[in-house]
């Protein structure tokens, strides 16, 4: 991968020389990611490198919080220890694994709830509670997946994953009606491999704040494979809203600036420059464009022009949420990014998943101004 470590020169306009050392600019960053990283990276990622079900706090006010953790750990008992290492193969083999034989009942389970409550931390504590390898479980998002069908071909990519136990995938996307047919039939080639299968989904327009969740849409689209799927409702509020203070305005771009400069490891680009790098990176991409990157420093932070540009933003917010990166802006605040037509559009769920991480990010990078 390459990078620059100058700083993005129109990052700092106005703003008069800052000493110390250089930060970094994603806008310079263009990664290759190969594809065996891809399947090697197919973990929980470092956001949820340590949870567990033990450290899930559920709701008191929400019974189906608890119940959900007590179906995942059976459901991960009942998967029972990985069998001997004689028939495994690697990642890229060609080798077909033998199906292990199956455990009575469901050999699925989908998390059905709204954002924030704490399901992909739940399908994460399943992971790493199941008795394998990790060669031998997956986990990614639906996005991850589809891009790995992309690197690997789908036949390759069913060998690659048929000798696995586990295979989790976060926020099936049932706004993609080719994306869904392409992974539901990989699926379906999975379960006859006897590899068990978890899954959280995004909400279908229409359905977002109303009480309505999506499992009959989720079963509806995977259609054969819905006996395969025990679901379990997780009721809840956005948890990154359960009592915390309120985010911190926007920043000066002097203040994000010397942030910028002060801080180890940190990047400093302008926002519509960064949206516009953006357009020229593959979103398989951006886990990488963000490697090693300490904090986000981002001046000018403004509406978003159109979809297209949001939905890119929507995968790159994911992946600073998911590596636990703080993001320090000025200009707008992150609830202002999309407009009232996105925000009441289709992809309605996925923009306000992103204004909710931001947030939660733009108040862990604080502390980059208080430390200044």
């Amino acid at each position: 991968m390459s990078s620059s470590t100058a700083a993005s020169g129109s990052a700092a306009h106005g703003s008069a020389p800052i000493a110390g050392a250089a930060p970094l600019s994603l806008c310079a960053r263009e990664p290759h990611v190969p594809a065996d990283r891809l399947v090697a990276e197919m973990v929980p990622p470092p956001r949820f490198d340590s949870v567990r079900f033990g450290t899930y706090i559920p709701d008191p006010n929400q019974p189906s919080q608890a119940e959900a953790v007590r179906v995942l750990e059976g459901f991960a008992a009942g998967l029972g220890p990985a069998p001997a290492a004689g028939g495994r193969r690697g990642f890229l083999g060609f080798g077909r694994a033998k199906a292990p034989k199956l455990p009575a009942g469901p050999r699925g389970v989908y998390l059905d709830g709204g954002y924030g409550v704490g399901k992909t931390h739940l399908l994460a504590s399943l992971w790493h509670a199941t008795d394998a390898e990790p060669s031998r479980k997956a986990f990614g998002t639906f996005v991850e997946l589809t891009n790995l069908v992309g690197a690997l071909g789908f036949q390759q990519t069913v060998r690659t994953l048929s000798g696995h136990r586990l295979l989790c995938i976060d926020e099936f996307e049932l706004d993609d009606p080719g994306d869904t047919v392409l992974v539901s039939t990989l699926l379906g080639k999975l379960v006859d491999a006897g590899v068990a299968l978890a899954a959280t989904s995004n909400t279908l327009p229409g359905k977002l704040g109303e009480g309505r969740f999506a499992a009959a849409d989720f079963l509806r689209e995977i259609q054969g494979l819905s006996a395969h799927f025990r679901t379990l409702r997780i009721d809840g509020e956005d948890y990154r809203h359960r009592g915390l203070p309120e985010a911190p305005a926007p920043y000066s771009d002097e203040q994000v600036t010397r942030a910028a400069h002060a801080t180890e490891g940190a990047s400093l680009d302008d926002f519509a420059e960064l949206l516009d790098h953006l357009a020229r990176v593959h979103p398989s991409r951006y886990g990488a464009l963000t490697d090693g990157i300490a904090a986000v420093c981002l001046t000018g932070v403004r509406p978003v022009p159109d979809q297209s540009t949001a939905l890119r933003l929507v995968v790159l917010a994911d992946r600073l949420y998911d590596r636990e990166v703080p993001v320090l802006a000025s200009g707008l605040p992150f609830d202002r990014l999309f407009s009232e037509e996105m925000l009441r559009g289709g992809y309605r769920k996925k923009y306000f998943r992103a204004i909710s991480r931001l947030t939660a990010l733009a108040r862990d990078a604080a502390r980059l101004v208080a430390s200044d």
